[in-house]
């Protein structure tokens, strides 16, 4: 494996780059992906390098910690893209004071609209993310989208970059696994899943009670940006309104939150209707 100990090494500006700058990444077409339990995960296909700390090395051969990744570090080092580097590269390259001795340049994967459906029409439930912002909130998104067995995601190209460090963090490895389509123009995408049969759902005060809806075949449903909710665009595209009910004085939800509660109450009625 090579080594690199100095932090002007091409590779380590490269990286730290990516970490930073959401441009660099769309141009090289590559993110940053950290942590033991995240590389873990990484298709094979997919991986452009993999950075290993020299104290990871120490504890490689010995430590369970480790063991989900050797598959990662024996196709790397195999493939020749496997290096080991010192601790201040490490941070440097991260861009944290404490690295978690591994990181990897993934590819990015692209996806079309077809490929946020699922195989079967009648079952898909996508997620329609307008204009987020957080990038905890859109990882979460991600993540609560694959428990509740949602088909696919679209969000704006306005959104908070999917590949930031901070959502491919929060993600916990489902960006890997859950197609997320990155829109250019929401409205004329939206119309173009409606002619196909899907029934996009708005959340509204003036919405019906979500539990009192019968979510069946295929189904959208928009999530608005943390303070402006939907745009008005976007709002009119919803077939029908739905109401989260809440008790107190509590007027919304967190994105993140709301998100999870439509999914989940769609799979507990996709899951009833088998």
């Amino acid at each position: 494996m090579e080594r690199i100990t100095s932090n002007s090494n091409s590779r380590i500006v490269r990286l730290g780059k990516l970490v930073k700058s959401a441009k660099m990444r769309k141009e090289e077409d590559a993110y940053i992906v950290e942590g033991v339990r995240m590389c873990s995960e990484i298709p094979l296909d997919r991986l452009y390098g993999l950075y290993i700390s020299e104290e990871m090395e120490k504890l490689y051969d010995s430590s369970e910690l480790y063991r989900d990744v050797r598959a990662l570090v024996e196709y790397a080092e195999k493939k020749g893209i496997c290096y080991v580097v010192s601790e201040q590269c490490m941070k440097k390259a991260s861009g944290t004071e404490k690295p978690q001795g591994i990181l990897a340049e993934v590819r990015m994967k692209y996806y079309l609209i077809e490929h946020i459906c699922g195989d079967s029409d009648r079952d898909s439930c996508i997620l329609i993310l307008d204009r987020l912002q957080d990038p905890g909130n859109m990882g979460t998104i991600i993540r609560t989208a694959e428990g509740a067995g949602v088909t696919g995601i679209m969000v704006s190209s306005d959104s908070v970059d999917i590949y930031s460090p901070k959502v491919v963090r929060s993600t916990m490895g489902s960006l890997f696994r859950v197609p997320v389509y990155v829109s250019s123009n929401m409205v004329k995408d939206i119309e173009c899943l409606k002619k196909k049969g899907m029934v996009i759902y708005g959340t509204h005060l003036d919405g019906v009670n979500l539990y009192q809806e019968k979510l069946d075949g295929p189904m959208g449903f928009l999530i608005g940006n943390e303070g402006a909710g939907l745009s008005d665009a976007v709002a009119k595209t919803a077939d029908r309104l739905i109401r989260i009910p809440m008790e107190g004085n509590v007027e919304s939800l967190n994105a993140a939150i709301s998100a999870a509660v439509v999914s989940y109450e769609a799979l507990r009625q996709r899951i009833s209707n088998k």
